[in-house]
């Protein structure tokens, strides 16, 4: 490239900082990500960003799958170039049409000011290897829940945890709700998703049960007017954090082996169900997904563990073995 051409870099680089207020390592990523499209079009014997057209970018991110580059990364890549083309477009615009264009005297900025459509505009990175959610199976959900009572918040935990479990909710759903959001006589729970897009929830007899013995010990646990239903030793609503480290705590406890998390619950949820035969639809429901399609991934999980069941009982299915004549 250019000495002329690689200025435009700089400048975009003062745009993001002092512009878009980004932070130094945002700055610092945009950077390294136009670098490496620098080094390829050093390779390919192109000088100006107006010799760039998409079937361009389309080889450039060959060949950054070919080297190793993950999808994730390739997609990051080609995001900043478009950022920079939009940027380019941009100062394009305003030396054609503005006071500028009168300074428009050097072969690069008349370049720049003939930039009228974004080349990586319709480019995209291959698809990335969609990674199956983590579950855990029945017998380990029961022996997490299996907490012993004595000991101090237990019953909260175990509530939580039931919970999680029982209506699938997220994280952040779980730590937002507030004592009206239940309704225990007709087990069902109001929940704020995504987008502030509500649902009602059915909820489980040993959450209901759970929660009861967990409402009985709030009491005496919750400040004057805390709306929360979820409390911790402070009296206040208890945090994010606080229920990832309990969830913990819990499985080490109990002497599970995986790393569990607060959205493994959820993930169990909705494997297991679909294992008892619910309709996608209606696990699409209760989750709150607006697409189907991100509900789907559980469909590929309970197909695994029927491969299993199938791995492990089809006479053909069982390898070194073959049935009797």
């Amino acid at each position: 490239m250019t000495p002329a051409a690689l200025a435009w870099i700089e400048r975009f680089r003062e745009y993001l900082a002092v512009e878009r207020r980004c932070s130094p390592h945002t700055v610092a990523a945009y950077t390294r990500d136009l670098q490496a499209l620098v080094a390829y079009c050093d390779r390919s014997r192109l000088e100006r960003w107006t010799d760039i057209d998409g079937g361009h970018l389309r080889s450039f991110a060959a060949r950054l799958h070919a080297g190793g580059l993950g999808p994730r990364s390739i997609q990051r890549r080609l995001s900043a170039v478009r950022s920079f083309y939009e940027f380019l477009q941009r100062e394009g615009h305003a030396l054609r049409t503005g006071a500028q264009a009168a300074a428009a005297d050097d072969h690069e900025r008349r370049d720049i000011a003939q930039i009228r459509s974004n080349p990586g505009q319709d480019v995209r990175a291959p698809k990335a290897a969609r990674r199956l959610p983590e579950t855990l199976d029945a017998d380990q959900m029961a022996r997490l829940l299996e907490i012993p009572p004595e000991e101090p918040f237990a019953p909260r935990d175990r509530a939580i945890m039931e919970l999680l479990y029982s209506s699938g909710l997220r994280l952040a759903e779980i730590v937002g709700l507030d004592l009206g959001h239940l309704d225990l006589p007709d087990r069902t729970v109001h929940v704020l998703g995504k987008g502030s897009k509500a649902r009602m929830v059915p909820v489980g007899r040993v959450a209901v049960r759970a929660l009861e013995q967990w409402l009985t010990e709030r009491a005496g646990l919750a400040r004057p007017g805390e709306e929360a239903l979820f409390v911790g030793r402070s009296g206040r609503r208890l945090g994010r954090r606080a229920v990832e480290l309990r969830v913990a705590y819990w499985a080490r406890r109990q002497g599970l082996a995986t790393h569990v998390y607060p959205h493994l619950f959820r993930h169990s949820f909705a494997s297991h169900l679909l294992e008892s035969g619910a309709e996608l639809r209606g696990v699409q429901e209760l989750l709150g997904h607006a697409d189907i399609a991100t509900t789907q991934i559980y469909t590929h999980l309970d197909f695994q563990h029927l491969a299993r069941i199938y791995d492990a009982t089809h006479p053909r299915a069982r390898r070194g073995k073959t049935p009797a004549k």
